[in-house]
């Protein structure tokens, strides 16, 4: 479990994240909400250490405060990240990729091959993904959705204990939407993966989220479980926008993708 203190983030003179205090539940998948520049990406970078909180701070129930060397270290190397610009290198080919993801795990100028049980969990991942066929292709040939899957790809060959995402599903269609969101919980049933991501599809939050964090204004509005995440809940996230937010039950999903495939 992860748990955020007061956390405050700025960026300038401006707070991104205002004294922020939550719970994230451990071996669930949880979805974080909420309009455009309320802080999602900012708050998955705070849990990633990429960015140190101004104020406050994170503490994992394993491993403690997330505030040394040491300990940021190995929160790190259990940690894995879905970025929402894919963070490729375009020259190189998608298993190349998707090997950068254990680039940690080695001298960053040994000359020697990775080993073979490496490449079998990237080749297994893209696999996951639909991308196999596509393993020696370079990046720069791929389109958007493509690009996607190969970081979906890249951080679940990893086998985190701990998965964030910004926005995994922003550049796929419904259908792999539907697929990708099938190997997320795969992952908590197989390994007790804790997930956490950024959500723009809000009818994917029914579907597969267990806990639902709603920023607005860099604040929390909501944090509790998606069954608790009523239209009440929903239109105190999205105060802002004018038409209210509904979140599709599974059947109208379904006729949903069915639409969009004829």
């Amino acid at each position: 479990m992860l748990k955020l203190e007061g956390v405050s983030v700025s960026r300038g003179a401006s707070l991104v994240l205002r004294d922020v205090t939550l719970q994230i539940p451990a071996g669930r998948l949880t979805a974080i909400v909420g309009p455009s520049g309320a802080g999602k990406s900012t708050l998955i970078n705070v849990l990633n250490g990429l960015i140190v909180p101004k104020t406050g701070g994170v503490t994992h129930s394993e491993l403690g405060r997330l505030e040394t060397s040491a300990v940021m270290k190995t929160h790190r190397s259990r940690t894995a990240t879905i970025f929402q610009d894919h963070a490729l290198i375009e020259r190189l080919t998608v298993l190349d990729n998707v090997l950068l993801g254990f680039a940690d795990t080695r001298h960053p100028l040994t000359l020697r091959p990775w080993p073979r049980e490496t490449r079998r969990r990237a080749a297994g991942a893209l696999d996951s993904v639909g991308l196999l066929h596509l393993a020696q292709s370079r990046v720069a040939k791929l389109s958007g959705g493509e690009r996607q899957r190969v970081g979906v790809a890249r951080a679940l060959a990893r086998r985190p204990t701990l998965l964030l995402g910004d926005e995994p599903f922003s550049s796929v269609d419904p259908i792999l939407v539907q697929q990708l969101g099938e190997m997320l919980r795969d992952a908590i049933a197989a390994a007790g993966t804790t997930i956490v991501i950024v959500v723009h599809q809000l009818e994917a939050v029914s579907r597969f989220a267990d806990w639902v964090i709603g920023l607005a204004e860099g604040q929390v509005a909501f944090s509790g479980t998606v069954e608790d995440f009523d239209s009440v809940a929903q239109n105190r996230v999205f105060r802002r926008q004018e038409r209210p937010i509904k979140i599709l039950t599974p059947e109208e999903e379904t006729s949903r993708c069915l639409s969009v495939q004829i």
